[in-house]
């Protein structure tokens, strides 16, 4: 069979892992990653070495673009014109690399992330820094190798006279690889690889001495010297870059922030938005107005701020939530001996090191080469200057010029390339002064060679050939440090009060569970009853407060739902509002029994709190400050004993009650009151110690703390009111049974529903019932009465319904 038709039978896994393996290779050698020894990827070093050998230097007249792109594609890099412009004019971008490879005119794109003009209309020429990445090249001193159609040789790494991986960095990514190495400042790095030619043994930190850390081209502030540390020693680390800004005063009490800097590769145009639209919607209180002041003169963004806005609170929030602040991760790969590797910052300065020194060698190497041949040129033409009318006389009998030489190496013992520069030599240079010229050329000569001779045999010569260049280097081109290094990242902490606008507001809490808050302004032009809930629903909680205040919202099922009160659904009073479902799942028997409201959850105190199957405890305010996931979920502050087990109240002590006792009543009739020192304080997730001994089918159904001069209220099942003093009920100890405060009955007897404390007599009491009735009773309008009175029958059960609990009747808000 011929080999034409020879056909391989391969499995689809061979054949994808070979041709994968070859791409990856290829793309990670030839594309993406920069060598460790001239800082370039192949596109970047055939970029300037076409221009280069196109004579397009920066002692040159600027020429097209697109003419430097059409080199480079038709004679190196195979590839899109796209990709090759999008390099040349990155090297360009003096807010990219900190030392510019390339110059341009025309528009080279900006930080606001804008494009560069197409590359007809540009005009570009390397820089003359890029030139001491090139110095040398025509001198052997770097392998060259065939290009992609073998007409053309390419080099394989450029001489590279200064440390160039570090100084302008790299970013790139391939296939299993990545790399990010920030811009350093040229003089601190050539400091560091003088340091380590004299010390080869250096440490890090004796390094670090001068190589201080990332010098970014648009300036700003590094946080963070561990992080730097760690990546100069393994090839990664993390750090942050802060913009550079101040605060300038206004008229009127009023200030703006400056911005001067902002940090590496940040779009600024997006920087300025993202701003403004925090401005626009009103995440932050206090900016009035985000202006972009950049010109020629350098990078400046103005933030307006308001009338005494906090300056600095504001400046934080921004660093927090824009790219005024951003994390910089170290990722520093490169080609180093053909092999990806991460590489820290001894390993580039040794690999700088090694590879100027063999280009030193090969550069010393061709130029004795090229002096030694010269040499041998010179002397031929001194001998045939002191025999110069035989030479003459032998020529003018030659037939031709390679007779000539011919006969002038077999008569005279001239080499071939003697014999050749003697034929070649014009009349006029047969005088006295240029045998004069010829002895002074052979002994520079002569010195030379043994210059060259020595650095070739002493590596100490090499070195000090070494750091007379660098030294030179750094003389023409330091410059100084744009980026400030600090030691350590500042933790940033947003004040609330520069979140939230202190604004006043009316608060509501359904007892079904919705919840919202509307301006003071919806609410007074609104009916205080118009509140747009269902017909059946009820406010638990209506109250004025401030955006800036904590609502703590309570569960008959243990669990807490914390909410700030800027968070919370903003409203208009006729309207609902939200459900807490909408973020929080409830039972479908649980319900929001108790509400309270603070100004900062730093306050002092304790809850109170009782279930029905009769346990109490008393838990501190600090123990049930909310979590980071507190919108999704609430917090465990009861841990009840059964599924059926629920809590009857909760009540807020901010300080201890002196003269207070507890006082419980259970559904069967029976009051127990005792000291509230007898109750210890526990943890959220725990249920607590016995409140009370509770008989069968029987349960707590209230608590409440009294005073020996406090009156009680409670309503029984039937309807029945009754009032009597808390005196009447003795002082014993926790856990008991209690005393009967219901007269017995052998038919339908009363069963007590709800208790409360009576704050004072003009207060009205509002009794609700199972058919969402509201019934008020006034309990000035009602005696006393003794222990075992049933009470005075109030409500209509058959008409109004069963009664479920009572409470003080809320006053209508009044809104000064």
């Amino acid at each position: 069979m011929a080999d034409t038709q020879r056909i391989q039978e391969l499995t689809l896994e061979e054949v994808m892992s070979d041709r994968f393996g070859r791409y990856s290779k290829s793309i990670i050698q030839e594309r993406a990653l920069p060598d460790i020894r001239d800082g370039l990827k192949p596109v970047q070093r055939r970029i300037l070495f076409a221009m280069n050998q196109d004579g397009n230097t920066y002692d040159k007249p600027f020429r097209k673009s697109a003419k430097s792109v059409g080199n480079v594609m038709g004679n190196f890099h195979p590839h899109g014109d796209s990709s090759i412009y999008e390099a040349l004019t990155r090297m360009s971008q003096d807010w990219k690399v900190r030392e510019p490879l390339v110059e341009m005119h025309g528009n080279n794109g900006s930080m606001d992330g804008d494009p560069a003009a197409a590359m007809r209309y540009t005009e570009a020429r390397i820089s003359k820094i890029a030139g001491e990445l090139l110095k040398d090249i025509d001198k052997n001193t770097v392998d060259m190798v065939l290009n992609f159609d073998d007409t053309e040789y390419e080099p394989t790494v450029l001489p590279a006279k200064f440390p160039n991986l570090l100084i302008n960095g790299a970013t790139g990514i391939s296939a299993g690889y990545a790399t990010d190495i920030p811009p350093h400042n040229l003089g601190e790095t050539i400091d560091a690889v003088l340091y380590l030619l004299a010390h080869p043994n250096a440490e890090l930190d004796d390094l670090m001495q001068f190589v201080k850390g990332p010098d970014f081209p648009t300036g700003g502030i590094v946080q963070g010297l561990d992080g730097i540390k760690k990546a100069y020693e393994t090839g990664r680390g993390r750090i942050v870059v802060r913009s550079r800004t101040h605060v300038e005063d206004l008229r009127g009490n009023k200030s703006l922030i400056r911005v001067t800097e902002i940090p590496y590769e940040v779009n600024k145009a997006q920087l300025v938005k993202r701003i403004d639209e925090i401005r626009l919607l009103k995440k932050v209180e206090g900016i009035s107005e985000v202006r972009d002041e950049s010109d020629r003169e350098g990078l400046s963004i103005a933030i307006e701020l308001k009338r005494e806005a906090d300056a600095e609170g504001i400046l934080n929030y921004l660093y927090k939530n824009t790219d005024l602040q951003v994390t910089y991760n170290f990722n520093m790969v490169a080609i180093n001996h053909r092999r990806p590797e991460h590489v820290g910052l001894k390993t580039i300065l040794e690999a700088y090191i090694e590879h100027q020194q063999d280009v030193i060698t090969r550069r010393t190497r061709f130029d004795l080469d090229k002096a030694q041949k010269r040499q041998h040129i010179v002397a031929g033409l001194i001998k045939a200057l002191s025999i110069l009318d035989e030479v003459i006389k032998t020529i003018r009998a030659s037939q031709n010029r390679k007779d000539a030489r011919d006969n002038l190496v077999s008569e005279y013992a001239f080499s071939e390339a003697q014999a050749d520069a003697i034929v070649a030599l014009q009349l006029y240079r047969l005088t006295n002064t240029d045998v004069t010229a010829l002895e002074a050329e052979a002994a520079e000569l002569d010195k030379n060679i043994q210059a060259y001779q020595l650095i070739l045999a002493d590596n100490k010569e090499l070195n000090k050939v070494l750091r007379q260049e660098l030294k030179a280097i750094n003389k023409t081109y330091r410059n100084d440090r744009r980026t400030e290094i600090q030691a350590e990242i500042e933790t940033i902490k947003i004040a609330k009060e520069v979140v939230v606008a202190d604004e006043d507001v009316v608060v509501l809490v359904s007892h079904d569970g919705y919840l919202k808050r509307s301006a003071v302004r919806s609410y007074s032009a609104s009916d205080p009853e118009d509140n747009g809930l269902k017909e059946d629903d009820y406010p638990i909680f209506t109250e004025r407060l401030s955006t800036r205040d904590h609502l703590l919202m309570f569960t008959n099922k243990g669990n807490l739902i914390y909410r700030p009160v800027h968070e919370i659904t903003d409203a208009r009073w006729k309207e609902t509002g939200e459900h807490i479902s909408q973020t929080i799942g409830l039972a479908d028997d649980e319900m929001i029994m108790a509400t309270y409201a603070f100004k900062t959850l730093q306050v002092p105190g304790e809850f109170l709190i009782a279930t029905d199957d009769g346990y109490v405890k008393r838990t501190s305010v600090k123990d049930l400050h909310p979590g980071r996931t507190y919108k999704k979920r609430a917090m465990v502050y009861e841990k009840l004993k059964t599924a059926s087990a629920s809590v009857v109240n909760v009540i807020y002590l901010p300080k201890p009650a002196i003269g207070s006792t507890v006082l419980l009543m259970s559904k069967q009739g029976l009051a127990l009151r005792y000291d509230l020192a007898e109750i210890p304080v526990n943890g959220a997730r725990t249920t607590g110690v016995k409140s009370m001994n509770l008989g069968e089918d029987d349960a707590v159904v209230d608590l409440h703390l009294v005073q020996e001069s406090s009156e009680v209220a409670l309503i029984t099942q039937r309807g029945a009111f009754k009032k009597m003093a808390a005196s009447e009920l003795p002082i014993t100890s926790r856990a008991r049974k209690g005393v009967l405060i219901l007269h017995a009955l052998k038919s339908n007897p009363h069963t007590v529903v709800d208790f409360l404390t009576l704050s004072a007599a003009t207060d009205p009491i509002e009794i609700v019932t199972d058919h969402r009735r509201h019934h008020d009773v006034l309990p000035a309008d009602y005696p006393l009465s003794n222990r075992y009175s049933n009470g005075t029958f109030v409500v209509d059960t058959d008409a109004e319904g069963t009664p479920v609990t009572m409470r003080i009747k809320p006053k209508t808000l009044i809104l000064s």
